[in-house]
């Protein structure tokens, strides 16, 4: 670890507030979280090198890479091992696999990202993280925060999907129904107003709507019927 850019954070991580920044020594030399800003990041954190779960992970995070590169999301990786464990681990599996790792990992080896994070577990018998992630907008707000066990590999596919969602909402001010998948309709915030509420359900065809109740309005995702006039900021 080389500096911490925040004094601690006060209270817990929760959905909205500003990531905490931090500097940090990688596999791809010092990362600066705020070096970020502008684009979507998903920081996650592995409990420790060479661990067949976390192996997966890396190995199938470097599979679905452009995945990633064509939503404009930065992964990085953290781990509470050294500097020179992680370059040993990303090695060993391009030694053994063949597959690189296209991006940094993070060496936490004082666990002082893990605390700025909340990423360790309370409920533990030996200093170990959870198999947290963090999803990042190019404002540094932090959408989602997923919690994994240890003993459970995270859903590649979930994640990306779940890009996709934040991003929808991100950038139309529309939100993402039950199951949904890109391409798929998507629900448009239920009204604030009585006279909103008769508007939209009187007017469902000129607005482009699909309306099951006066709250449940569905529109396809288009840039000729999506309203960006209160698309989100953060």
């Amino acid at each position: 670890m080389i500096s911490n850019n925040m004094h601690e954070h006060d209270g817990c991580i929760t959905i909205g507030r500003m990531a905490p920044d931090f500097t940090a020594l990688s596999t791809e030399g010092p990362i600066t979280l705020s070096q970020f800003r502008g684009k979507w990041v998903l920081l996650f954190y592995e409990p420790g090198d060479f661990t067949p779960t976390a192996t997966t992970e890396l190995m199938e995070f470097a599979r679905l890479y452009p995945e990633f590169e064509k939503r404009d999301v930065q992964l990085l990786g953290v781990t509470i091992d050294s500097n020179s464990a992680d370059v040993a681990w990303v090695f060993d599996i391009y030694k053994n696999t063949g597959i690189r790792i296209p991006f940094p990992l993070i060496s936490d080896r004082n666990a002082e990202i893990a605390q700025l994070y909340d990423t360790v577990s309370p409920d533990r018998i030996y200093e170990v993280s959870v198999r947290d992630v963090f999803i990042i907008s190019p404002s540094q707000n932090i959408r989602a925060i997923v919690t994994y066990p240890i003993s459970a590999g995270l859903n590649i596919y979930e994640l990306l999907r779940l890009i996709d969602s934040l991003q929808a909402t991100y950038q139309y001010n529309v939100y993402t129904p039950s199951n949904w998948m890109p391409g798929n309709p998507v629900l448009v915030p239920a009204p604030s107003t009585l006279e909103e509420a008769v508007q939209r359900w009187n007017n469902q065809s000129d607005l482009g709507l699909q309306c099951n109740s006066w709250y449940t309005c569905f529109k396809e995702l288009n840039n000729n019927n999506v309203d960006n006039s209160n698309s989100t900021s953060q």
